[in-house]
């Protein structure tokens, strides 16, 4: 049977807050129904030609702790160049909302993990605005768990609402329960997990769940040289290998197969023709695995190949392309000296 329970809430430890920030955390859909979907997608995909497992399982406590790693690897420069962007130019974006008397602007980031980024956002809403909520929505409740109480303890004027849940069911619970505008917030180039048909129904579905006092600020990858996004992908320390290969290990736990990860190795190619870099496990030797709790037993042979991630990396005419498929209009727009990454702010078309 789903839980869908409500922790207590959380106060803040800050004994000098104007009022106490609470922390409320909705938890994530953990039961058999959930493990089921895991497995049915595992299965899909090892049965698929080629052979394919979803990125959408990477985030485990594990592999949440690893990604926030790379973050901090030299050959990552993602992070830190959307960083130094928002450094520069926090208080713009967020100069779009117009709370009235008795309404709070907020922030909803989707896929939230630590937040480092978005504290950026959250010291120049509260300048703004003097009081601010800020909503994160992640499916690691560790990440999130542990984010909210940070920022609660850091900035007392902030209220915060975690939910562990997808974009979608978050989504829908802050529309139905918040009344003033919002800046939804979707950092680190999220989208480029998505191909195109999917990015476009992703921001569909959010288009879907604004007002037209409601914006959305965006960060994507642009497109550019080989080596630099091969690089990213695929660092000499081996933790974006780690963090591939961290799946299989999910597998192994969650639904009790048996892969022998160290057979297994990480592959990171940019396909220009595209426009994305392609992420791979690579078999190195012929191996059968079996899945239990997907009811299969799977070969792979000598370098054979499991697709994990696709990151695309776009053009401004790319994006042009998704916003008007999604239903917004460019509202501003700021990157960084080489026009490496690019964050814009969207409104809906028409409001």
């Amino acid at each position: 049977m789903a839980s869908n329970s409500r922790r207590a809430p959380v106060r803040s430890s800050t004994s000098h807050a104007r009022r106490p920030a609470i922390v409320r955390l909705v938890d994530r859909h953990e039961s058999q129904e959930h493990l089921a979907h895991f497995a049915e997608a595992v299965r899909s995909g090892l049965l698929s030609e080629p052979k394919t497992l979803p990125w959408t399982f990477f985030y485990d406590e594990a592999g949440s702790r690893l990604f926030e790693a790379i973050c901090e690897l030299p050959e990552y420069y993602v992070t830190r160049t959307e960083d130094a962007i928002l450094r520069e130019d926090a208080a713009e974006m967020v100069d779009c909302l117009d709370p009235g008397t008795d309404e709070e602007a907020t922030i909803v980031e989707l896929g939230s993990g630590s937040a480092v980024k978005t504290q950026r956002l959250i010291v120049a809403g509260l300048h703004r605005y003097g009081r601010l909520h800020y909503v994160p929505i992640d499916v690691s409740p560790s990440a999130l768990e542990d984010s909210a109480r940070r920022l609660a303890r850091r900035f007392p004027p902030l209220r915060v609402t975690g939910y562990i849940a997808d974009y979608r069911r978050g989504l829908e619970r802050i529309t139905a329960r918040s009344r003033g505008p919002r800046l939804i917030v979707f950092l680190g180039s999220s989208l480029g997990n998505y191909d195109m048909g999917p990015a476009a129904d992703l921001l569909s579905m959010v288009a879907r769940t604004m007002r037209p006092a409601d914006r959305l600020l965006l960060g994507t990858d642009l497109a550019k040289d080989r080596a630099v996004l091969e690089a990213a992908y695929d660092d000499a320390r081996g933790i974006t290998a780690a963090f591939d290969l961290n799946l299989l290990h999910r597998i192994n736990r969650e639904l009790g197969a048996n892969f022998c990860v160290e057979s297994f190795t990480h592959r990171a190619t940019y396909r220009p023709d595209r426009g994305r870099v392609e992420s791979h496990l690579v078999s190195t030797r012929e191996q059968t695995v079996q899945i239990p709790a997907a009811d299969l037993s799977v070969r792979f042979l000598r370098g054979e190949t499991i697709h994990t991630e696709n990151s695309h990396k776009y053009t401004p005419e790319m994006l042009a392309g998704l916003a008007d498929s999604a239903g917004f209009v460019e509202e501003a727009a700021w990157t960084d000296d080489r026009a490496w990454f690019r964050l814009q702010r969207w409104r809906l078309r028409g409001s």
